[in-house]
């Protein structure tokens, strides 16, 4: 059975007679009852009373021509969800996500949503180098990742830079952000840091933060007192806040959502460097899925 004599059968039920169904269909009529015919044999029934003056469905032609619409709308159905999986429309995107404020990817994932109402997303957060991981496997179609330059097997695309942040006792000279101005209008240089201990997590928790913040204190002249290891941020800003007002230390992290102010210690923002956000991506021309993300990407403010 042929998805075109379903067509046919279909169609001279609707016309109501083999010449009127060829016309619709841009056929020859002998074809329309050439096919016609191999159905009714390959069934095992008429599917139609024919004379000389009219063609009418038989009894068993009335049973099975919903059955046959159904077919044909399942194909058709079949067909538009196959072009729009071609087009990346619909179908499933999975991306591995950076921990933090959501406030970007949450705007990231409202512009895919008006591009491609219909694709899904599944979000995974995992570590930076098990997301890199998962990209190279196939696991994921692409993954967020911040401060990376280089990423083996993988292309890194910019898609934003966000801004680094010091925590530092506030009793420290550098807490205090010059008179009259603001913290968000003051960022801190980081020759100002110079000879205060540095709390920084280990080189193979986050590899690529660690370059990004030892590279600028190079680049600045600095030299890097090592301080306590950096555990979780409360933890670490909850002993900023302990220190002794002669053995000070300070910190650097990028901005967490919902954290509130803890007594004795003070938040500057960093001239420089910034947090650069790539996404991550196989090699070679992207697959529909991720075109729609390039896509809501280029649309997406702040971005």
């Amino acid at each position: 059975m042929e998805l075109r004599q379903l067509e046919y059968f279909a169609a001279v039920a609707d016309e109501g007679g083999f010449g009127r169904a060829a016309g619709r269909l841009g056929i020859v009529q002998s074809a329309v009852s050439q096919q016609i015919r191999r159905l009714e044999r390959e069934l095992g029934v008429t599917l139609f009373d024919r004379s000389t003056r009219h063609v009418r469905l038989s009894g068993a032609g009335e049973r099975l021509l919903p059955e046959a619409r159904a077919v044909l709308e399942a194909a058709r159905r079949t067909r538009r969800i196959a072009a729009d999986l071609a087009t990346g429309a619909e179908g499933v995107l999975r991306l591995g996500t950076v921990q933090g404020p959501g406030e970007r990817t949450y705007r990231l994932l409202e512009a895919l949503r008006r591009t491609a109402p219909h694709l899904r997303v599944r979000l995974l957060r995992l570590p930076p180098a098990e997301r890199l991981a998962a990209v190279r496997s196939g696991e994921l179609d692409a993954a967020l990742v911040r401060a990376a330059t280089r990423a083996r097997g993988l292309e890194l695309l910019p898609v934003w830079e966000d801004p680094l942040y010091v925590a530092l006792p506030a009793e420290h000279p550098a807490a205090a952000p010059p008179a009259g101005e603001g913290p968000a209008h003051a960022p801190l240089r980081l020759a100002e840091l110079s000879g205060l201990p540095l709390r920084l997590a280990p080189h193979r928790h986050n590899p690529p933060f660690h370059d990004l913040v030892t590279g600028a204190l190079r680049a600045a002249g600095v030299e890097r007192v090592p301080g306590p290891p950096f555990t979780t941020l409360q933890e670490t800003l909850t002993a900023l806040a302990d220190e002794r007002a002669d053995a000070p230390s300070w910190t650097v992290f990028y901005e967490v959502a919902g954290l509130p102010p803890v007594p004795g210690v003070a938040v500057r923002r960093l001239a420089a460097p910034t947090l650069a956000t790539s996404l991550a991506v196989p090699p070679g021309p992207p697959a529909p899925p991720l075109r729609q993300l390039l896509q809501a990407l280029r649309e997406t403010p702040g971005s």
